[in-house]
């Protein structure tokens, strides 16, 4: 008698923890931090320089655009901080988006951890902050400690981190998005300071103008880019900062994946196009492609490297450039406002951040990504403390007295690298000790013998 086949071991598959679109965003910013450095050490380099009054003189230099009796007169900083980064807040939106629709921001035990740590890596900041200044021109910059550097984290855990560290990149990427939008929720309702109603009321018929169109199902971006340009003209004119505009055009931009009968659709017109090749059916063909693409991945592509590689590096060889002789540093060392940002970035994030995971997970709301360990989340916290972009975007919001923007620069810089030197010293510690790789982190989903796989045994 013949003995039925055993059953085999269990299929195992293994589960990504990174989708490619993740991974090529985080790849971006990774790699656009090593230029931000660079922009931001030939800034100190060219302020701290015999040739550092030219520094602010270029930077001051008025640049006018216009067309008859209509111009828009701003200088070269503030082509920098108001025009091109509203490009950078309009991937951080396109990012949001298609994290809600398509990302792990779609999962809400995934998300509820690092949700709630970046909660814990916004509020406890800013009341360290204001219990070292909680009075005078001082107090108002409070939102400078609020936000984590995404670029910056993510190249040096690229760089320093663990061995497979896409656990701990994907739980520190979900923190900083909600970091983000938390940090842009601040700028607009805190840090303006008066409303031009007339075109606010313009700029909130325009985005009604966006929604219409996402409603009606436009694919095309190119209505959606000339409606952005009106409203950051709009947004700019009334009071709010401009840089507002590209987070909502992020916003409403389509992130839905394309249905089956969208996808089918593309074969019809490719195959005219092999019966009688043309130019209206090849650009035919080519609409019905791109259409199967949503337009907020269609202008993430387009903007994304020129964000990452020129607007941002730009930003902070335009902003980091601060003066580093004896008198500086004596007056930051002893400044309030300098210590208040380094404790809010180092000592701010690592206990905020820690603290709302620890609910998140205590409560049962959110679980960490598989093999991310409590000591690898504490030396992630400690990282997320490199606040550079968004800080030094809030200090020029803050303050109007130079002394104080000079002091806020300092504490960046100084706060920046010792989250940066402790993180990496605790992730290459911890990762050494605690690998994120072991096979319990790996954890590849197990699913039950398949009889039809099974190799047939011979009567």
């Amino acid at each position: 008698m013949v003995q039925p086949p055993r059953p085999g071991p269990p299929l195992r598959v293994s589960v990504p923890t990174l989708s490619p679109s993740s991974r090529l965003y985080m790849g971006t910013e990774a790699g656009g931090s090593a230029l931000l450095l660079v922009g931001a050490l030939c800034a100190l380099a060219w302020a701290n320089s015999p040739w550092s009054g030219g520094y602010e003189a270029f930077w001051s230099t008025p640049a006018t655009i216009g067309v008859g009796d209509l111009s828009l007169s701003l200088d070269l900083r503030h082509w920098v901080n108001d025009a091109a980064m509203a490009l950078f807040f309009l991937v951080v939106g396109l990012e949001i988006t298609r994290e809600v629709a398509t990302g792990e921001l779609r999962n809400r035990r995934s998300v509820a951890a690092p949700a709630l740590g970046a909660i814990g890596g916004l509020a406890v900041p800013a009341l360290l902050y204001l219990a070292v200044n909680h009075s005078g021109p001082a107090s108002s910059g409070w939102g400078i400690v609020m936000s984590t550097d995404t670029a910056f984290t993510l190249g040096v855990l690229a760089l320093f981190g663990p061995r497979c560290p896409d656990r701990l990149r994907l739980f520190l990427l979900t923190l900083a998005i909600v970091d983000d939008i938390g940090a842009i929720g601040v700028m607009a309702v805190f840090y303006t300071d008066a409303v031009v109603v007339p075109a606010l009321l313009v700029a909130l018929a325009l985005v009604g103008v966006l929604l219409a169109m996402r409603w009606m199902g436009v694919w095309r971006l190119t209505p959606y880019v000339l409606v952005g340009v009106a409203l950051w003209l709009a947004v700019h004119e009334s009071g709010v900062h401009a840089t507002l505009a590209g987070v909502v055009l992020g916003l409403v931009l389509p992130a839905r994946p394309p249905s089956e009968r969208e996808i089918a659709r593309t074969a019809q017109f490719g195959r005219a196009l092999r019966e009688a090749p043309d130019a209206q059916r090849a650009r035919l063909t080519n609409l019905a492609v791109a259409a199967t693409v949503p337009a907020n991945a269609r202008l993430q592509e387009s903007l994304h490297r020129w964000t990452a590689y020129v607007v941002v590096p730009v930003f902070g060889l335009a902003n980091a450039g601060v003066r580093l002789d004896g008198e500086t540093l004596e007056a930051a060392l002893g400044s309030p406002v300098t210590l208040g940002v380094l404790l809010g970035l180092v000592a701010g994030n690592a206990v905020g951040i820690t603290a709302g995971t620890f609910v998140a997970l205590r409560t049962g709301w959110g679980v960490l990504p598989g093999g991310v360990r409590w000591s690898h989340l504490m030396a992630g916290a400690t990282l997320a403390g490199i606040g550079f972009t968004i800080s030094l975007f809030i200090t020029d919001l803050a303050f109007d007295d130079v002394l104080l923007r000079e002091q806020a620069k300092i504490g960046i810089l100084a706060g920046s690298l010792a989250a940066a030197v402790l993180g990496t010293l605790l992730l290459r510690f911890l990762g050494e000790r605690f690998p994120l790789c072991t096979p319990e982190a790996d954890a590849p989903r197990t699913l039950p013998p398949r009889p039809w796989l099974e190799p047939r045994v011979p009567a």
